[in-house]
């Protein structure tokens, strides 16, 4: 009979276990942006990563990942092939803007990574707060475009970006 309750047991933590793993990669990414002061809507893609999230063990965690400058859409050919020529993003020197974390600190709702962020060859600190649904995370951050030479308007507050990452995540 103990030998018996002893299986169970240890079958029963065995699936406890492997239920309470909670390593993660990124499979893909879902990204979006406005421009607040045109109001213009648009989105990145030819997203790549080498993402590892850990919520058991967050300090082994790492968000690295980058897009393709090329894939940008705001709903308009001429103004994002505009965006792509020399006077802003500059695509055929910048071909991907680049993300990598060197910090996440979990929280109640998610995480907050903060990371350097690498656009048209300026790298600067950002800070992105991410929330997770179910097998999502969520991760919305403001920027202003002109910090990385993109100076759509000559006032700083007028090149404010919002924008928002929805990660896929797999097991």
């Amino acid at each position: 009979m103990k030998s018996i309750f002893t299986t169970l047991l240890v079958a029963v933590f065995s699936c406890v276990s492997i239920f309470a793993q909670e390593e993660f990669t990124v499979s893909s990414a879902e990204i979006t942006f406005n421009f607040d002061s045109k109001n213009v809507d648009g989105s990145i893609s030819g997203f790549e990563s080498e993402s590892k999230i850990d919520f058991s063990n967050i300090t082994q965690s790492k968000f690295k990942g980058s897009v393709m400058v090329e894939t940008i859409k705001t709903g308009n050919f001429l103004r994002d092939w505009h965006l792509k020529g020399n006077k802003y993003f500059n695509v055929d020197k910048h071909p991907k803007i680049a993300f990598e974390s060197t910090q996440i600190v979990k929280n109640k709702n998610g995480l907050t990574i903060n990371g350097n962020l690498t656009l048209k060859g300026t790298v600067k600190p950002i800070t992105i707060n991410f929330t997770k649904e179910q097998l999502q995370l969520v991760g919305t951050t403001t920027l202003f475009s002109s910090d990385y030479g993109i100076a759509i308007k000559q006032d700083r507050a007028d090149n404010k970006v919002k924008v928002t990452i929805v990660l896929q995540l797999i097991r």
